[in-house]
């Protein structure tokens, strides 16, 4: 199974055949419009049955695709106030669930750093889902340990720490052995969307410790084709599974 986690940066239906040339299994997609206005275009090739997707703005929600026999549900108790983060069943030639994010870190201004955050707060909502059955975490997590502050508790350290302890570790760390903060590889490349700008590993996926024998490649999408080139501010994380585990 290749999952790909991506931020498009909006107007996905202009760039889906960027998308498509990584040939996702199941792709998760921030910052991505309702999929009816992807459909108005064009229908995917190898879409299996219809994506999830979440959202108030339209134009701008997240959505997860299934393709190649993989289909994906919004499974029941759903959070509406956790606005952009979904449990999905995934169903199909590989079954697991899958917590899907777009994090909106950024609201509230500076009293944000005193909450939680959406993601702790879905881990702990999400908490049976995730350990009910083998669970993938995937998306822009929008945060690193490396804007942790004592006294703040949007921590990523501490989501780190809590993943770990439902059996759950990020393929990228794993396959590179780097630590949380000390990331080579960045995965944002913000504000200016230069190469030799600010850049940060915002985007994560995190799988069972016990895939990871099974992990066969983990990949960032380079700056020159999906940044350079204009599809977004966001590279893609693209983990292969290796099925049956």
């Amino acid at each position: 199974m290749r999952l790909v986690a991506w931020n498009c940066n909006m107007a996905l239906e202009r760039k889906f055949a960027a998308l498509m040339r990584l040939q996702p299994d199941i792709a998760v997609i921030s910052e991505c419009a309702e999929p009816s206005r992807l459909f108005e275009r064009m229908r995917p090739e190898g879409l299996a049955g219809d994506p999830v997707w979440i959202g108030r703005n339209p134009r701008k929600g997240l959505a997860i695709f299934g393709f190649n026999g993989h289909e994906v549900r919004l499974a029941e108790g759903f959070a509406h106030g956790l606005r952009y983060i979904a449990p999905v069943r995934v169903s199909g030639k590989a079954s697991c669930n899958l917590l899907a994010a777009w994090a909106q870190n950024a609201s509230a201004g500076v009293t944000r750093k005193m909450q939680l955050g959406p993601l702790r707060r879905a881990l702990a909502r999400y908490r049976p889902f995730l350990e009910g059955a083998d669970a993938i975490v995937a998306g822009d997590l929008n945060n690193n340990v490396i804007w942790h502050r004592p006294g703040w508790r949007i921590n990523h350290g501490v989501a780190v720490a809590t993943l770990a302890r439902y059996g759950l570790v990020s393929a990228y760390h794993a396959m590179r052995g780097e630590a949380q903060g000390n990331e080579r590889e960045p995965t944002l490349f913000w504000r200016d969307r230069i190469k030799d700008g600010p850049t940060y590993h915002i985007d994560y996926v995190f799988l069972p410790e016990r895939w990871l024998p099974h992990l066969r490649e983990l990949v960032i999408g380079s700056y020159e084709e999906w940044c350079g080139s204009g599809l977004s501010d966001h590279a893609p994380v693209i983990a292969d599974i290796a099925f049956p585990l």
